[in-house]
């Protein structure tokens, strides 16, 4: 691993029109580090992801992915170099069955340049490939489950399928929206080990995430964002600990949860 941040947001500021939804907020990601954002709704967590990830044009600041400058490059262009996202609002191709969503992105330039899927699959094949990384991440392989049409799966499959695609490209960097929310105990309880997994395989993290028990058990530090600003950053202990992390809490629907933390 290099000394270096694998990620840096230098002053980063996205308004639009009149709202300020990002103010000069700066932080680094370092590479194998699994990285939370947390804060109330409305604090730009999601703006933070659609700026690095392309989807939205920052206003002012710079982004740095291994010390290139990415800011306001096309999706398609960051995707290609290694940086992925889910999407809070799954975004499938509903009309296709669970493993077609992952032989798109293996047609893709980065995954012919990688050599494939790090299951050991061959590029050529590359329906037997997504069978691959869809058991890789909790489908039954053997089940009909891989094969049905994604419009059909429910909440929790169709939640790991938008990682499955992420790790269609063998990314360095995910950066998961809400990956947890909408889960049942049961289904969170078997993501959490995925993620574990994902880090222990090389990936790095950020996650936005309102599930905050099961996000401090995974996560290595938590910034917290409020009003478009980074409020503060540590350790999970420290940032509950901090009486300006609880303010931005109070009257959430978040401060039960936060409080019996603490």
């Amino acid at each position: 691993m290099s000394d270096q941040p694998i990620l840096e947001v230098k002053e980063l500021t996205k308004a639009f029109g009149g709202i300020l939804a990002l103010n000069r907020v700066n932080f680094h990601l370092n590479e194998g580090e699994v990285l939370g954002i947390i804060g109330p709704n409305g604090s730009g967590k999601t703006t933070i992801v659609n700026c690095i990830t392309g989807f939205i044009r920052p206003t002012s600041g710079n982004i740095f992915f291994r010390g290139k400058n990415i800011t306001g490059k096309a999706a398609h262009k960051i995707a290609d170099m290694g940086v992925t996202r889910t999407f809070q609002i799954m975004r499938p191709y509903y009309s296709l069955p669970a493993y077609k969503n992952l032989v798109i992105p293996l047609f893709s330039p980065r995954a012919k340049r990688t050599g494939g899927w790090r299951g050991g699959g061959k590029l050529g094949d590359r329906n037997t490939v997504g069978i691959d990384i869809l058991e890789e991440i909790g489908f039954e392989r053997d089940s009909r489950v891989p094969y049905k049409m994604a419009a059909t799966l429910p909440t929790g499959y169709l939640k790991r399928l938008e990682l499955a695609r992420c790790l269609a490209l063998k990314p360095d960097i995910i950066l998961c929206d809400e990956v947890f929310s909408g889960l049942s105990a049961s289904e969170i309880a078997s993501m959490v080990p995925l993620i574990e997994r994902l880090q222990m395989d090389g990936i790095t993290l950020i996650m936005i995430e309102h599930r905050l028990r099961e996000l401090f058990r995974v996560a290595d530090r938590i910034m917290v964002m409020n009003f478009g600003e980074k409020l503060t950053e540590g350790t999970s202990d420290e940032v509950m600990a901090n009486e300006k992390v609880k303010e931005a809490y109070f009257g959430s629907e978040d401060i039960e949860e936060v409080m019996s933390y603490a």
